[in-house]
């Protein structure tokens, strides 16, 4: 099978924001009818990462950008001129690539598990990229 590369657009909606894009990831591989192979979830963003972690609890995103204050607080002394140090270091932290098996036309997750858009220094408009091997 050839690489597949494929795009979609997020519009984010508070300054640290995590958005279960699972659905928006599965959607594009049922559209393509991939059966099997590996999906690489990359977010081209500074101060945004992804990562996968458990969907079944709503509180384990706000527990997640909580821990990530208390780790990188908004009030060090910091030298970046945009005044968004903060946001580059929880997108260092996070990470920028996430990727998943497909298998049956269907990411292989564990049962609670979703991948997760995390904004840092929004609300903005974002972008996820996805390579299918």
């Amino acid at each position: 099978m050839d690489c597949i590369h494929l795009k979609f657009s997020l519009r984010t909606s508070a300054h640290n924001e995590f958005i279960d894009i699972t659905a928006l990831v599965q959607k594009e591989i049922s559209a393509r009818n991939i059966e099997q192979g590996i999906c690489l979830v990359y977010v081209p963003h500074t101060t945004a990462g992804v990562t996968i972690n458990e969907n079944a609890d709503p509180s384990v995103k706000s527990d997640i950008i909580n821990a990530l204050k208390k780790i990188v607080p908004d009030n060090l002394p910091y030298t970046h001129m945009e005044g968004n140090s903060p946001g580059h270091i929880k997108a260092s932290l996070t990470g920028s690539s996430v990727s998943a098996a497909i298998n049956n036309f269907r990411l292989v997750l564990g049962r609670w598990q979703g991948i997760f858009f995390a904004e840092f220094d929004g609300p903005r408009n974002r972008s996820v990229n996805l390579t299918i091997y």
